[in-house]
């Protein structure tokens, strides 16, 4: 199998697992044949004649028909691409017409973001650059290192990318960094690190200078993390295996920490044009769970802090008990931290974004993926 094909397989069945539910609709079954026939003529623009040798009578005729179905208006709920249990919450938390909107965002395919490394290079010097190489990208409209490219160009070999110029970061991911806003010499941790992509931002903003712990449960994540920091140039990023939130390297920094991230593990509903996937893999159990584990992470990340330091929790959810929810109980039970105010921290560093005291992204809005984050403050 050539490159080609394989690239057309795998374009397939992201379209496949964005319109899941029309797909299975215009099919009539489940059948893994029909669902891949409907995949190829409506969402791959293959043509019947491009198909018909492999086909038989009964196939070429069905899928004759199917052609005058394409254009055939399909109920909201399926043209909503969404699994039952998510379409009505989105409805009780953003409206008909919020949800509406969350669902043409999630059903686009995601643009490709960059981050400008700013120890490095300049956003205006890597857009000439890039402009030279015939790559047509755009500054993001919030984050001042951020580029939007168009199309999907192959930008793992080029050369900016592999001195580490160049990062790949959606723009809402970017802004995280700016709240936590941590200062050259201080020790920060990002609490659940992962691939690493806002530690290397809070790198950026600490200049290379203090300490910044990578913390993970996971040693493939903080594996596949060591090539990016290599190419950053960071010196101060410590990553670092741990087994739980409890873990002895969790509690050996208890109140010595000035800034700590958590970017919590969540149902990544802010994600779906990027991950489509996740819409069928949760259930509504998996947000109670994740809910609880969230507040885990929460309560034991805080205890590194500092007086005077902050925590920012932060997920890729819309959903407000993954969110809000567990902020809100939160600082009911730990009355030393109060509430910081996101706007005021963005505006610090001339990013003119108000959604609120707390960061509350979406795509229909923002046009980067849908992101929450509370700053909160330890005051004694």
């Amino acid at each position: 199998m050539g490159k080609e094909d394989r690239a057309e397989i795998a374009e397939g069945v992201y379209a496949w697992l964005r319109r899941k539910r029309s797909t299975e609709a215009l099919a009539g079954s489940h059948d893994p044949r029909r669902i891949a026939l409907v995949v190829l003529v409506r969402d791959l623009a293959r043509s019947v004649r491009d198909l018909e040798r492999a086909l038989d009578a009964d196939e070429r005729e069905w899928l004759a028909a199917l052609k005058g179905r394409l254009g055939e208006r399909q109920p909201d709920i399926v043209a909503a691409e969404l699994p039952d249990w998510l379409w009505e919450r989105l409805g009780e938390i953003l409206g008909a017409e919020g949800r509406a909107a969350f669902a043409r965002g999630a059903a686009e395919r995601a643009p490709l973001d960059l981050r400008v490394n700013a120890l490095k290079a300049t956003r205006d010097e890597v857009l000439a650059q890039l402009a030279q190489d015939g790559i047509d990208a755009t500054p993001t409209p919030w984050s001042p290192w951020g580029l939007r490219v168009r199309g999907r160009p192959m930008l793992g070999q080029h050369p900016w990318f592999v001195d580490g110029r160049l990062e790949v970061q959606d723009e809402g991911s970017q802004l995280i960094a700016f709240l936590v806003a941590p200062r050259r010499g201080e020790m920060v941790v990002d609490f659940c690190a992962g691939a690493g992509g806002k530690t290397l931002a809070l790198g950026v903003l600490m200049r290379s200078q203090g300490r910044l712990y990578a913390f993970d449960t996971v040693e493939k994540r903080l594996a596949a993390f060591k090539p990016r920091l290599a190419r950053s140039g960071l010196s101060n990023v410590h990553p670092q295996l741990i087994a739980h939130e409890r873990d002895a390297r969790v509690k050996r920094l208890a109140g010595k920490v000035d800034r700590v991230l958590v970017d919590a593990p969540c149902t990544g509903t802010g994600t779906l044009r990027r991950n489509p996937d996740l819409k069928w893999r949760h259930r509504p159990f998996d947000v109670a769970e994740l809910a609880a584990k969230q507040a885990a992470i929460l309560a034991s990340a805080a205890t590194l802090v500092k007086p005077g330091g902050r925590v920012v929790y932060a997920t890729c959810s819309v959903l407000p008990e993954e969110n809000e929810r567990v902020v809100d109980e939160f600082l009911a039970r730990h009355p030393e931290f109060r509430r910081g105010d996101a706007r005021a921290e963005l505006a610090r560093a001339g990013i003119g974004l108000d959604t609120g005291a707390d960061l509350v992204l979406s795509t229909a809005k923002h046009g980067c993926d849908a992101f929450y984050a509370a700053i909160l403050e330890r005051a004694r």
